[in-house]
C-alpha cells in the first residue's frame, strides 16, 4: 500500500509539470495567432454630411459641408486667435500639459453649435476628469465677424453651466480673422458654407481630441458625447498623463474607430483577457489540489511513523 501511495506522488510530481506546460504552450500559440485587421478609416476619410453620398446628390445647401478626419495631424499651433479678453493669443498657449478639446463652432448660431456645447458640458458633467486639471477646451468661432465680448458672453454661460471650480482657467473661447480661422479649420478638415442671404453659416458638427502637442486624435460626430468614450479618449490622448489602470484595461478591450466616430468593443483581445485568467485559474487550481493532495498524504504517513 505505501509503494502504491508513492508511486501516486511520484506520478503527480511528473504529471504537475507537464500539465502546467502543456497549457502554457497552448495558449502560447493561441495568443500569437494575429488577430484580423481591425477596421480603421485612414487619416483623411470622409465621415461628415458627404459619406456615403453620391457626388451630385447633395442639395446646393450642403455642397462643401463636411468633417474629413485629420488624425495624426498637428493643428498650426503658431495661429494666432484673440481671446474673451480682448487678447492676441497663439494656439499652441492652450497646448503643451494636458490633452484638448477642439469645438469649432460661431456664437450666433442660431442652434447647432449652442446643442454642441450644451452636450458637451452634458457629458463633462457625468466625468470624475476635471477642466482645467486635467485636460483643457478651446472653444472656436469660424466667424471672422465675431467679437471678443461675444466670445467672453459664451464662456460665463458655459462654464457656470458646468459649474466646476477652476474651469473658466481651462475653457477658452476665441475669435479670429480670416487666414487663422482658414488654417485651423482646414488643418481639422472642418468645412463650412457661409450663406449672405441669411447671413449666417451651414456646418456640421463634431467635437475634436487632440493630444498635447496638438495632434488630432479622435472626433466625435453630432452633439452628444458618451461619457465612457469621451473619457477614454481623453486618457488615451494624454498618453498617460492621466487616468487609471481601469482606464487602460479598457483601452486594451476597446478602440476609437473613425468610421464611427466612437469607441468600440475589440473582441479577439476581450477573449485574450479572458484566456489568461482562464489559464491562471487552473494554474492556481491544480498549484491548490497539488498541495492539498501532497498535504493529505504526508499527514499519515507521519501519523503511522
Amino acid at each position: 500500500m505505501t509503494s502504491l501511495r508513492k508511486v501516486g506522488v511520484r506520478w503527480g510530481k511528473s504529471l504537475w509539470p507537464r500539465m502546467i506546460a502543456g497549457l502554457l504552450i497552448a495558449f502560447a500559440g493561441w495568443a500569437a495567432f494575429p488577430l484580423g485587421a481591425q477596421t480603421r478609416a485612414p487619416a483623411g476619410m470622409t465621415t461628415g454630411l458627404a459619406s456615403g453620398t453620391a457626388a451630385g446628390e447633395l442639395p446646393a445647401l450642403l455642397e462643401n459641408v463636411d468633417i474629413e478626419q485629420r488624425l495624426g495631424e498637428r493643428l498650426p499651433l503658431d495661429a494666432r486667435f484673440v481671446n474673451e479678453l480682448g487678447n492676441e493669443v497663439e494656439l499652441g498657449q492652450f497646448f503643451g500639459s494636458k490633452p484638448v478639446l477642439l469645438a469649432l463652432v460661431y456664437y450666433e448660431c442660431p442652434m447647432l453649435c449652442s446643442m454642441e456645447l450644451k452636450g458637451l458640458v452634458r457629458s463633462m458633467r457625468a466625468l470624475s476628469l476635471d477642466v482645467a486639471t486635467d485636460f483643457d477646451i478651446v472653444t472656436v468661432s469660424f466667424d471672422p465677424g465675431e467679437s471678443a465680448e461675444l466670445a467672453a458672453k459664451a464662456k460665463q454661460e458655459y462654464v457656470k453651466s458646468y459649474g466646476r471650480d477652476g474651469a473658466a482657467d481651462g475653457w477658452h473661447f476665441l475669435t479670429g480673422g480670416d487666414e487663422s480661422i482658414r488654417r485651423l479649420t482646414e488643418a481639422a478638415g472642418f468645412s463650412y458654407r457661409y450663406r449672405p442671404e441669411t447671413d449666417d453659416y451651414t456646418h456640421a458638427s463634431a467635437l475634436m481630441v487632440a493630444t498635447p502637442d496638438g495632434t488630432l486624435s479622435q472626433y466625435f460626430y453630432g452633439v452628444d458625447y458618451p461619457p465612457r468614450d469621451l473619457r477614454l479618449a481623453l486618457v488615451e490622448a494624454s498618453q498617460g498623463g492621466i487616468g487609471s489602470v481601469v482606464d487602460q484595461i479598457l483601452l486594451f478591450c476597446f478602440h476609437y474607430d473613425p468610421a464611427m466616430g466612437r469607441y468600440t468593443l475589440v473582441v479577439m483581445n476581450v477573449i485574450r483577457a479572458l484566456g489568461v485568467l482562464t489559464v491562471l485559474a487552473i494554474v492556481g487550481f491544480l498549484w491548490f489540489s497539488l498541495r492539498r493532495e501532497r498535504n493529505g498524504r504526508q499527514s499519515p504517513l507521519e501519523h503511522g511513523a
